[in-house]
């Protein structure tokens, strides 16, 4: 979009105060994507897909993918072997495992949320045995619980965890201890960090992590369609014996690859130029400055979202910093009110999944969030409510937000 001033004899302040104006009107119409994934991108990560496409066996594919993984290796706060697939990040978790689990391989997994049932799933699909902590969907296992497991457990090869639940807005925040706990019995811990890596702390070494699996779309600020793993020696350890690794996500096969700075087959050279871009931004910003503007504007939200009296699924030290998860108040239909945040005020976010599809709304605050989206989302939210007649007063959420950003 293309903007023309009309230059007048005027005074430059009030020149650079009308343009200021004239761009945050224009900045306000634009649509934001404010889902737990796929997220806002910058300008910079567009404009970087548009680079001449190259060949992905030649030494200018090399030192893109060797930028890549220096700071992935950064992001993911890791000295071990990283590898960036084509593909979403559940086949990430495909990769992760399909190449630890065999036949008869018993993985302790806690599932509360759509997410850890999917991963649950997986392991069964390669023939594993699971051994499930059954929680509520508001709710996080405890470094206690899986303690017990382990004890009772002693045949278990691995646990296999979401960081952060996608569906319900629920942080495991007893991961530290889980990561020693693995590590005293002898078990992998497998991690997906997929809607959490670059949006909260996870020093993947310091805390005992195995294998981790990232996407792209979500806190790292990247369009979808590539997954990160991340491999340590233990890991190699079980992958190596394993009986009948993936074909596509064979570890091994691409690790012989890495070697080389390639990968087994074809990558998406686009999303890999856009990753590329999206990693030095979060390298400029550092990994604690940007921890402390996801908190802050998760923090923003809540006290948002209290002030409107909603409920979040989650409370308490479980809240996610990346996904809001607000319930649904008594009257209030979720697919009518996302309707209206959509098409009178340009804000997608998300519904409910499993046995919260009808009751929630989930909110991404993830990737390039600052509080220009924050207060336009709630903005959008408490104005929604209003019109579907739910007692709202109008403005009262936007500033306890504000509150929060200028506190």
């Amino acid at each position: 979009m293309v903007i023309f001033i009309k230059f007048n004899r005027i005074d430059d302040s009030l020149l650079l105060s009308k343009l200021q104006v004239e761009v945050s009107i224009l900045q306000e119409k634009k649509h934001l994507l404010m889902l737990p994934g796929p997220t806002n991108v910058s300008e910079r990560v567009i404009q970087a897909m548009t680079k001449p496409i190259i060949g992905h066996r030649g030494s200018e594919f090399h030192a893109l993918h060797g930028s890549i993984l220096d700071n992935l290796r950064y992001v993911f706060q890791t000295k071990n072997d990283v590898f960036t697939l084509t593909a979403s990040g559940t086949g990430g978790v495909d990769c992760a495992i399909g190449n630890i689990v065999n036949p008869g391989d018993k993985v302790i997994i806690p599932v509360f949320g759509r997410f850890s049932e999917r991963m649950r799933d997986k392991i069964v699909r390669c023939g594993g045995k699971t051994v499930e902590l059954s929680l509520g969907w508001s709710e996080a296992p405890t470094a206690e619980q899986i303690a017990q497991l382990a004890d009772k457990e002693k045949d278990a090869k691995a646990i296999a965890i979401v960081y952060n639940e996608t569906s319900t807005g629920v942080t495991v925040r007893d991961l530290p201890k889980i990561g020693e706990i693995a590590r005293e019995n002898n078990l992998l811990l497998v991690v997906d960090a997929i809607s959490v890596l670059g949006g909260d702390n996870l020093p993947m070494d310091e805390w005992n992590v195995d294998i981790c699996v990232a996407g792209s779309q979500k806190c790292l600020g990247c369009p979808p369609g590539l997954a990160m793993v991340v491999v340590n020696n233990r890991a190699w350890e079980v992958i190596e014996k394993a009986v009948a690794r993936p074909y596509y996500f064979d570890l091994v096969r691409m690790r012989d690859f890495i070697a080389k700075i390639e990968t087994p087959f074809t990558p998406a050279v686009s999303l890999f130029y856009a990753l590329d871009e999206a990693l030095k931004m979060i390298r400029e910003e550092g990994l604690d400055k940007r921890f402390k503007r996801h908190a802050t504007c998760a923090e923003a939200f809540y006290n948002a979202v209290g002030t409107l009296k909603l409920k979040t699924v989650s409370n308490g030290k479980v809240r996610s910093n990346t996904v809001i998860a607000v319930r649904m108040p008594s009257g209030v239909n979720n697919t009518e009110l996302r309707k209206v945040m959509k098409e009178q005020h340009k804000i997608t976010v998300a519904g409910g999944q499993g046995e919260l599809k009808k009751s929630i709304i989930r909110i991404g605050c993830m990737g390039i969030i600052s509080e220009t989206e924050t207060i336009r989302t709630i903005d959008a939210l408490e104005n929604a409510l209003n019109t579907l007649h739910y007692p709202v007063q109008v403005g009262a959420g936007v500033e306890a937000a504000r509150r929060v950003f200028h506190s």
